[in-house]
């Protein structure tokens, strides 16, 4: 969240920014949500010498780059910097949670991060539509295309269906208490350049009537609690069917889930990570089950069971 209007700005400000579920099956490029199981941080400090630098990166993904036009962090503060006419410079330190290529958002993290950070250093600080601008000059270095599903997510906090790239409109919506994300992230990369690279520009008529019941079936449920139409609802019929190939065993992972009680399961994102909604009392069981399935076609893997971050990004130390 940006700093309260009329406080001291900062001279040095750490942001956590929390990792993304985008797309959730129904609500490709337009849907998304946070988690609160893992993220990345992003400190900001005050230069004398103006413009934006990138000073180090630290965790578990170290080997990105420092300049500041290719990283994404350091672009989105970057375009900050340049359209505020900042009279100091920004220096960046990225501590990645996220693991690279996931599915998990963590180059839309590392650029809600740097400018969440940036942002408490201002004089006048911005409002989040500011900064998820701010943040889409950061996402296009890495994707190669500008969309919101992980930035407005990973800003915001929670289920946030976002309508609008040069203009946009972000909702949040409610999310039933007892709903966990399990997430399993197979030990393999996979680029969201590629994932969008093997996808049809064409979608079946019927495909388009059935996803588009999906996605309002599925938000209807999230309104009102109705598990039993989000169970339903939740299933991508245009861009799972397309991007499994990529995923070794996705198929025997997927009805692990579903076998376990999941109310549904597919694709973080780009992938490889897969993700299932369920029941808590279901997410251990659900989990083991997609760590078994990833294991039995060569696959070791990380899993987390997380309840969705509901606060989005925030200052976490100053």
């Amino acid at each position: 969240m940006p700093a309260a209007a009329g406080v001291k700005p900062l001279d040095q400000a750490t942001a956590f920014a929390p990792a993304s579920v985008a797309n959730v099956a129904v609500g490709f490029d337009v849907l998304g949500h946070s988690v609160q199981a893992i993220g990345d941080r992003v400190t900001a400090t005050r230069s004398a010498t103006p413009g934006v630098r990138i000073v180090a990166i630290k965790g578990v993904v170290q080997d990105l780059p420092l300049e500041t036009e290719r990283n994404t962090a350091g672009m989105a503060v970057l375009a900050m910097a340049k359209a505020l006419n900042l009279p100091f410079g920004i220096d960046l330190v990225i501590e990645k949670g996220i693991p690279l290529a996931s599915g998990l958002g963590g180059s839309a993290a590392s650029a809600v991060g740097g400018v969440v950070a940036a942002n408490a250093l201002l004089d006048k600080p911005l409002g989040n539509l500011e900064l998820l601008k701010f943040a889409m000059h950061g996402e296009a270095v890495a994707s190669g295309a500008v969309h919101v599903d992980n930035i407005a997510p990973s800003l915001y906090g929670g289920l946030v269906l976002t309508v609008g790239i040069d203009n946009p409109v972000v909702t949040q919506i409610p999310v039933p208490p007892t709903v966990r994300c399990v997430l399993v992230h197979p030990h393999m990369m996979l680029s969201t350049r590629e994932a969008r690279q093997i996808l049809s520009k064409t979608v079946e008529l019927s495909n388009l009537i059935w996803q588009s019941a999906n996605l309002a079936g599925f938000l209807t449920g999230c309104f009102t609690g109705n598990l039993d139409l989000i169970r339903a609802s939740l299933e991508d019929v245009v861009i799972e069917p397309q991007r499994q190939v990529l995923i070794p065993g996705f198929k025997a992972v997927k009805q692990a889930a579903l076998t376990g009680g999941a109310l549904g399961c597919s694709i973080s994102g780009a992938g490889p990570t897969v993700f299932a909604w369920c029941e808590e009392q279901h997410a251990a069981a659900i989990r083991d089950g997609m760590v078994a399935a990833f294991a039995a076609h060569g696959l070791d893997s990380d899993a987390w069971i997380s309840p969705l971050d509901p606060r989005g990004a925030r200052i976490v130390t100053a």
